[in-house]
């Protein structure tokens, strides 16, 4: 195959791009705006100036497709870490047990991880980057740039949220995906702080889950050059004031004082910034009986997480990994990525029907699971082996369901 075209220099259209390149002659990248020649947060990213979490299977699956990926990022300021020593994880107010998990995570900024991931892709020798070059249509075999045709043997929609396949489509005679989406309206606000080695005892992040009684959440992560970055959020139009004392506040009435305890006497730097987020929203590319040749979507053009659960850019390294194979089915593709969404999916979906003012049916299933996870996380307070077992299905790596499996099932059922 000679041409592929990824539209969308995101996390996930770069990922894609390192993937195809094993496949392709050559590789395009266009993005609609200009592209950072240093680490900086581009324009069409938001969400880049608020907190971001790179779970241990996205590490994993970005040091595959860019082998020493982590090593160059910690030459630029990130922080490994085990995300179960020197970590607060905080659910259904219960904070984690601690102990060495073996699952490595990294703590940097968007900005960082996107520059290294951008130099690395546009240093690939078949890999070409388009900025300021906007796609404005789908035609068979490629893509409208500008106005003019661009051929190619693959078009990958890298687009995120806003993604307008599902309209190209139906205006090329294809019927548009089902969707699925779950109302939120989640609203944060960020503010960055000066960090020390005794902040929080040591310890290197806080994540505070909200609770039915406190839609509210947040998170504290410490980042390249000596700062903490702290994003505090709520559910259906509740948002975090940007003033200084505001957010001090808010953070205050989270369902635990680790975050709060941190902002109330640490040194802020620079002003608040604040996003909002609608819906999670899925796109069912995998349930449609036709499907364009040569066409395929990534990331966050096929499935919107909430951010509070830090899985998009995860999810969109997997999904590039299975691009890798490409032969040139596209059904078969998007019915791949399917079965890496469900898991995450089902986490994020089923969090959200737990809290009070969300739509959508709560079906027995996420009623039950729910309750179980009360309970759950009440055991995983004393218990470390409960506390790896819970971070391995978050850090996707092991499937929802593997937390009802016997051994740990009986492990939750023992303790009061």
């Amino acid at each position: 195959m000679s041409h592929a075209v990824v539209v969308g220099a995101s996390i996930a259209g770069l990922l894609a791009a390192a993937a195809l390149r094993e496949r392709f002659e050559r590789v395009t990248v266009l993005d609609r705006d200009p592209l950072p020649e240093q680490d900086g947060h581009r324009k069409g990213a938001g969400q880049g100036r608020h907190a971001h979490g790179l779970l241990a299977r996205g590490r994993e699956a970005m040091e595959e497709l860019l082998p020493g990926l982590t090593d160059e990022l910690v030459g630029r300021g990130a922080t490994p870490v085990d995300i179960q020593e020197r970590a607060r994880w905080i659910n259904e107010g219960q904070p984690l047990a601690r102990g060495p998990s073996g699952l490595g995570g990294l703590l940097l900024s968007r900005p960082l991880l996107e520059g290294q991931v951008r130099r690395r892709v546009a240093a690939l020798g078949n890999v070409t980057l388009r900025p300021e070059t906007v796609a404005t249509g789908l035609f068979p075999g490629g893509v409208l740039v500008d106005g003019a045709k661009v051929r190619a043997d693959l078009v990958v929609d890298a687009t995120g949220r806003g993604s307008r396949l599902p309209e190209w489509l139906e205006t090329g005679g294809y019927e548009p995906p089902a969707e699925e989406r779950v109302a939120i309206d989640f609203r944060y606000t960020t503010r960055e702080f000066r960090r020390t080695a005794d902040d929080l005892g040591g310890d290197l992040f806080v994540i505070l889950a909200p609770t039915e009684d406190r839609p509210r959440g947040g998170v504290a992560l410490a980042m390249e050059g000596d700062r903490w970055i702290v994003t505090l959020g709520g559910y259906h139009g509740d948002a975090a004031p940007a003033d200084l004392e505001g957010f001090v506040a808010y953070a205050g009435s989270l369902p635990a004082p680790d975050v709060h305890e941190l902002v109330a006497g640490a040194e802020p730097i620079g002003d608040a910034r604040t996003y909002r987020v609608p819906a999670s929203v899925r796109r069912r590319y995998e349930r449609l009986a036709r499907f364009p040749v040569g066409l395929v979507a990534v990331g966050d053009a096929v499935c919107a997480f909430n951010p509070i659960y830090g899985q998009g850019m995860t999810v969109a390294a997997t999904e590039a990994l299975a691009l890798r194979g490409w032969d040139g089915d596209a059904r078969g593709y998007f019915r791949t990525i399917a079965r890496l969404i469900d898991g995450p999916w089902d986490i994020v979906v089923g969090g959200d029907l737990r809290l009070p003012g969300t739509d959508g049916r709560r079906t027995p299933k996420i009623r039950l699971v729910n309750a179980y996870l009360k309970r759950f996380h009440a055991a995983a307070r004393e218990d470390p082996a409960l506390g790896r077992a819970f971070l391995r299905v978050a850090n996707l790596l092991d499937p929802p369901h593997t937390l009802l499996l016997p051994g740990t099932l009986a492990r939750v059922l023992r303790r009061r």
